[in-house]
């Protein structure tokens, strides 16, 4: 049998005890939450429309289907090459409807009676250069006369990629302020990043509405105002 002196057993015992020690503060430490800041952000730029949407309508009643067709047809077609004289591709005029129906006049004595066939056909046009909105507008109108009805003018931000960025740009601006306010605020200190998520991107919301208008020469002019292009973030950053 071999035998361990006194002293030889007590340095092992201090051994065992201190890996011990180090084992369970490792274990300790591995446990810990990690700590962070987690907050939602937004950012949001301000920028002049570029582009106009157009929807209008041709409308006519005819004595039969055939004729109420044909006759919206022929405005029809007179609208397309007015849009299509004023700089309008083929691509960015789209009919929306197109639809024949009964009408009917109701009177108290003889109640409803048949008064024609009406036939409609509506557009949607997207006028790109925003500043031709107004010429366009007049164009069409010339030449659809009674038979035309505009039913909205529209303008809309057609290329926000630059107005995006920026967006972009001033929510992560705006949630690292808000992430350096709070850990002031707790006693901490704001570390590296560990997370962000983009919850929005873009919302396009219209900051003015649209008013038509003629100008003293008669031409017709379409205010563009301003529309607001956010970005929304969720943005998570670790503390000490």
């Amino acid at each position: 049998m071999k035998l361990h002196s006194k002293s030889t057993i007590s340095i092992l015992a201090v051994l065992g005890l201190s890996a011990a020690l180090l084992t369970g503060s490792s274990a300790q430490a591995s446990t810990s939450p990690t700590r962070y800041i987690s907050l939602s952000s937004s950012g949001t730029v301000k920028v002049t429309p570029d582009a106009v949407r157009l929807n209008a309508t041709v409308s006519l009643v005819a004595g039969n289907t055939k004729d109420a067709l044909s006759s919206a047809s022929t405005s029809a077609n007179a609208v397309r090459t007015a849009l299509t004289s004023n700089g309008i591709a083929a691509k960015d005029i789209k009919t929306t409807s197109l639809t024949v129906y009964p009408e009917y006049n109701y009177t108290a004595t003889g109640g409803s009676v048949l008064i024609g066939y009406r036939a409609s056909q509506s557009f949607d046009v997207v006028i790109r250069n925003a500043k031709n909105a107004g010429p366009v507008v007049d164009a069409v109108v010339a030449v659809g006369s009674d038979a035309l009805q505009i039913n909205g003018v529209t303008p809309f931000v057609l290329n926000n990629d630059g107005a995006t960025e920026a967006a972009r740009v001033a929510a992560i601006k705006s949630g690292r302020t808000k992430a350096l306010s709070y850990a002031k605020l707790l006693g901490v200190k704001l570390g590296p990043i560990m997370y962000m998520e983009e919850a929005s991107s873009p919302t396009q919301y219209p900051g003015v509405y649209t008013a038509m208008a003629k100008s003293d020469a008669g031409a017709t002019t379409v205010d563009l105002g301003q529309q607001d292009v956010t970005v929304s973030v969720n943005l998570r950053w670790y503390i000490a």
